[in-house]
């Protein structure tokens, strides 16, 4: 399974990559907005500060929710780096720009997935990943995994090349669940990463071992 991290803050996205296991990241406006990156052009200048730093796939949205308009953008953030795959909402007008950019060559991720159907029907016109959000199903009562075993069955029962790829994760068991459902990738915060390092026997352990060094060695 590819990690990828969700954000739009530089730092973040620099201690993931060090880590050595950072394969993509995923932004949207509300995470620009949150490092009080507002306007087009500075946008667009965050959007290829990122593409500097990952070598793997930056998912950038499009603002638009016309289809003429979410080409134009589209085919805008799909020349700023060869690793752009441009965002798209689960909307009529967004599959159809879906199909339309899967033509043209440029990559897509179909965002705000909430059923199987709306995942289906995204990897019919060609998106390149679906992003079902897991916490916000989880945030209805509804179980958000069950959802990424489900589009699992059918993608692979189906022969679709589009990935899953988990979004919405809140913690490090999440990105573990993810996993044994089936989701090809998780998009998450940095300290959802880090949860996975975390573990009080480790600490423990680590303490007596360290502690057992030192008087062997007094």
């Amino acid at each position: 399974m590819m990690f990828f991290i969700d954000t739009a803050n530089l730092d973040q996205i620099k201690e993931a990559n060090d880590l050595g296991i950072l394969d993509g990241v995923t932004t949207n406006p509300s995470l620009m907005a949150k490092e009080g990156i507002s306007g087009k052009n500075n946008q667009l200048k965050r959007y290829k500060e990122i593409c500097d730093i990952v070598d793997g796939d930056v998912s950038a949205e499009v603002i638009s929710t016309d289809f003429e308009g979410m080409i134009k953008e589209g085919i805008e953030l799909s020349e700023i780096a060869p690793n752009i795959v441009v965002k798209i909402p689960m909307i009529k007008d967004g599959i159809k720009a879906i199909s339309h950019l899967t033509a043209k060559g440029i990559s897509t991720n179909c965002t705000l997935i909430f059923s199987a159907g709306q995942a289906l029907i995204a990897a019919k016109a060609g998106a390149t990943y679906v992003s079902p959000f897991i916490g916000r199903i989880d945030d209805t009562n509804w179980d958000g995994m069950s959802l990424i075993e489900e589009i699992a069955e059918i993608f692979a029962m189906q022969d679709f090349d589009t990935d899953i790829l988990a979004a919405s994760i809140r913690n490090a068991k999440h990105i573990v669940d993810a996993a044994k459902a089936g989701a090809d990738i998780v998009t998450c915060p940095l300290n959802s990463i880090l949860g996975l390092l975390k573990h009080p026997l480790t600490d423990i352990g680590l303490e007596k071992f360290l502690a057992d060094h030192a008087k062997a060695n007094a």
